[in-house]
């Protein structure tokens, strides 16, 4: 079984510098259109249904830039769970052009958080149903 959630997705002009490659800020916007699809896509859990008091912000991102994407190109973005904890999830993450080619890879960190009763955040252990529904996606090396 793949344990990998994947997207497609064309390179259009929003994603470009003037040298008609991808502008390396895009990816990251990217790869959080990646993570909020594997949500509700895969998890049932969209962020509109999280907010306004829950989230699974970023603390941590890791990235290698391999190729350059182009104005045109399609690519395909994939995740899959290198660790899951009891309130964060270690994910790694890769796109590739339309002949395999790697174009950037990485890791990342989530965690789940709530707002408290004063409006702070605080983190929070996973759902029982949430964990259930990422545990297909973890390596198994």
């Amino acid at each position: 079984m793949d344990n990998r959630f994947s997207k497609a997705e064309k390179i259009r002009f929003q994603h470009c510098d003037f040298a008609g490659i991808v502008f390396y800020p895009r990816y990251f916007v990217m790869l959080n259109d990646l993570v909020e699809d594997w949500f509700e896509e895969a998890l049932g859990y969209s962020f509109n249904d999280m907010h306004p008091n829950y989230g699974v912000p970023t603390v941590n991102v890791n990235t290698n830039f391999h190729k350059p994407a182009r104005l045109g190109e399609h690519i395909t973005k994939s995740l899959y769970i290198e660790k899951l904890g009891k309130k964060s999830v270690v994910y790694r993450f890769a796109f590739t052009n339309a002949q395999g080619d790697q174009i950037v890879e990485g890791e990342g960190t989530l965690v789940f958080i709530e707002k408290d009763e004063k409006g702070g955040l605080k983190s929070k252990a996973w759902t029982e149903e949430l964990l259930n529904k990422m545990r297909p996606f973890v390596s198994n090396p």
